[in-house]
């Protein structure tokens, strides 16, 4: 039966993969194959997961457990991530991510005699902008419009530039982050502590690489391809906001930082803040910047809609992704995939070092098929848990790797959005700059399975 079992499940999850790299609907493929997958379980006496109070009815019980995933994300992360998408949205309205864009690169203009070194130290301070304002395509326009026409002005080639400005978006991290979120949900920590103890430590040596390796190899295709240099007049970046907006989108950051168990202020009586209460307090202030700057009460009270709208618009795609995948992956453990996964890999000597690389890759290339790291690992993440205590490991130090592989996965595809659109602006091929990203984030894929299958 166990066989059967990885065999059907292996078959969902190609037809899945097929289904949204021809772009079907994600939400939609991943909830009916979910659902399939449950309800063949059910016929061939599989150990399907049990519901919290069943409808009495094997056949209701199906769509009872689409209620039951969703009370659940609404009720906890969900409400999180939409608040962080309320906010970014917000952010980008008042003009302050542009603030803090346009301050972070002007340091980068003064090398003109070193191009290609400028143009990977936009890199780090490219992921430093993301941790604070965690939409993928949203900062690659951002940075199209202000630090691309400084860096082919500076000698570097147009798929150089548009490469290192993708390179900016490829590690998921930090309490804002929507796959972050999930996983640290999914080992029990909070979002500031996972990625305080588990992403930096293995992000900062990672960037460190990737930025060695995109220096040589730009540099390298770019005289192998004979690319042409060419001078490209950078209009003005026009700010709609001070500059001291450029504080507001990092604010929710330094105001977890601060009120955490890492810096207690008042040690008789400590003070922790959640992401969500974090973001609503940023709101707040920036809404009254709002207030001191535009002097039009009716004006900046209707433009709260804009955070409103945006809690909603990820409802729409990211909440009920994480819903329909959550079904995904019940539809898997119903049919036994887990237990044949572990039984398979443990005959093959892998053990979890073996199978935690091995998911970590496969989620690589469905981010690489799909075009979207969250479809990816909102998909396979749910299954760390339990494969974790299977193996007698901690799920922190499996699932690590795959969130951080499904972003990277998301830079090498041709129909990832960012990449779409990027790539449209600069007047490149996308797929020549999926090519161009593969060969780095390859080698910075194996550098973090290696480093951190040393370090834990």
């Amino acid at each position: 039966m166990t066989i059967i079992g990885i065999i059907v499940s292996l078959q969902f999850i190609i037809i899945a993969a097929y289904l949204l790299f021809k772009k079907y609907h994600p939400q939609a493929v991943l909830m009916i194959c979910g659902l399939m997958m449950v309800g063949i379980g059910m016929l061939m006496n599989f150990s399907v997961p049990e519901l919290s109070e069943s409808t009495g009815s094997s056949f209701f019980d199906l769509f009872r457990r689409i209620q039951e995933s969703m009370v659940g994300r609404l009720s906890g992360v969900g409400l999180m991530i939409m608040a962080i998408g309320g906010f970014v949205a917000y952010m980008k309205h008042i003009g302050a991510s542009e603030a803090l864009v346009y301050i972070s690169m002007q340091p980068l203009s003064v090398m003109k005699k070193y191009p290609y070194l400028a143009s990977i130290l936009v890199i780090p301070i490219g992921q430093l902008l993301f941790i604070c304002t965690p939409s993928a395509t949203g900062l690659g326009l951002l940075l199209v419009a202000s630090i691309y026409p400084v860096l082919v002005g500076l000698g570097v080639s147009r798929l150089s530039a548009v490469s290192v400005i993708s390179a900016c978006t490829i590690f998921d991290m930090g309490p804002a982050s929507a796959n972050t979120a999930r996983a640290a949900e999914l080992i029990g920590k909070s979002n500031v502590a996972y990625f305080i103890e588990d992403q930096l430590p293995i992000t900062i040596p990672a960037t460190i690489v990737l930025m060695i390796i995109y220096y040589f190899s730009n540099k390298y295709f770019d005289k192998k391809d004979k690319a042409e240099k060419e001078e490209v007049k950078k209009e003005d970046f026009k700010l709609s906001a001070p500059l001291i907006y450029a504080i507001l989108p990092i604010l929710p950051l330094i105001l977890l930082i601060i009120f955490s168990r890492f810096i207690e202020l008042f040690p008789d009586n400590p003070i922790i803040l959640d992401t969500t209460t974090a973001i609503f307090i940023s709101v707040t202030v920036a809404f009254v910047f709002e207030l001191i700057r535009r002097r039009k009460a009716q004006e900046v009270f209707a433009s709260l809609k804009i955070f409103w709208e945006g809690m909603g618009k990820v409802f729409a795609t990211v909440i009920t992704l994480i819903v329909a995948a959550e079904i995904f992956s019940t539809g898997l453990i119903s049919l036994g995939f887990i237990d044949g996964l572990v039984d398979v890999s443990t005959h093959l000597g892998l053990g979890a070092i073996g199978i935690g690389i091995l998911i970590a890759v496969i989620i690589f290339l469905a981010s690489m098929l799909m075009g979207s790291g969250n479809a990816s690992f909102f998909s396979f993440g749910p299954l760390v848990p339990d494969i974790a205590t299977k193996l007698g490991v901690k799920a922190a130090d499996m699932i690590l790797p795959m969130q951080l592989a499904s972003s990277m996965g998301r830079a090498t595809s041709p129909i990832a959005g960012i990449i779409v659109a990027i790539s449209e602006i600069a007047g490149v091929s996308a797929f020549d700059l999926a090519k161009r990203n593969l060969i780095p984030l390859i080698i910075g894929l194996i550098f973090i399975l290696v480093y951190h299958s040393i370090s834990i």
